[in-house]
């Protein structure tokens, strides 16, 4: 059996994933999906990864999901838990010894989510266009309810590892992301992973947009084996 473990990205919880965790436990598979303490201040990336490998537990068979900010922490569970493979979902990826609040301005993301906002004609101050346009509207409306507020404390940490783990690694963006435009996100891809990344449907909040399908990515990913 495989246990899919889950980390969702700033300012959001494991609620964020409830459709994918269902969809995957139908098939029979086991989900791990821990709330992280991102609106504790005193909470950095290895309390993040604590959190994480805590709810693990004694589990075996793992393949880690990370969204967003999750892909700072992810690696580091890669370090201490054995896991077959990372899948990194439209996801940030960090260099050794790089902030999560220097990756924006490193990676070049800004002027990338400006010129995406022109093309798309979307206020830059509509949340919900941003990270929510693909999602029923009810659904919208709940996870807009279940924001949380984020610590600026893992933003301000460099991430620790020297090197990529050692931990056969996937990844996949979305081609409707407003948030890191699929355009950005291939560049970021090459040049930090040195692998094509492969794409879906969807917006930022894919697990929500559209979880079956994430769900048949994932599983296709398990059969065919952990190598890319």
């Amino acid at each position: 059996m495989t246990t899919y473990v889950l980390i969702h990205g700033a300012a959001s919880g494991s609620w964020y994933w409830h459709l994918l965790e269902g969809e995957l436990r139908a098939r029979g598979h086991d989900v791990v999906a821990p709330d992280l303490p991102c609106d504790d201040d005193s909470a950095g990336l290895s309390e993040y990864a604590d959190a994480v490998v805590e709810a693990v537990g004694d589990r075996t068979g793992l393949v880690v999901v990370a969204q967003s900010l999750g892909g700072f922490t992810a690696p580091l569970v890669c370090e201490r838990v054995p896991v077959g493979l990372l899948v990194l979902l439209t996801a940030m990826i960090p260099s050794p010894g790089e902030t999560a609040g220097d990756w924006w301005g490193a990676t070049g993301w800004e002027r990338a989510r400006r010129e995406q906002d022109e093309h798309d004609g979307r206020d830059p101050d509509d949340d919900a266009a941003l990270f929510l346009h693909d999602v029923p509207s009810g659904l919208a409306a709940e996870a807009g309810r279940r924001g949380r507020d984020q610590s600026a404390t893992p933003f301000t940490e460099p991430w620790p590892l020297t090197a990529w783990p050692a931990v056969p690694t996937r990844f996949l963006l979305c081609r409707d992301d407003r948030f890191f435009p699929a355009g950005f996100m291939r560049r970021v891809v090459r040049e930090r992973l040195g692998v094509v990344p492969d794409e879906m449907g969807g917006g930022h909040a894919v697990a929500l947009a559209r979880p079956r399908e994430l769900a048949d990515r994932l599983e296709a990913y398990t059969r065919s084996g952990t190598r890319p």
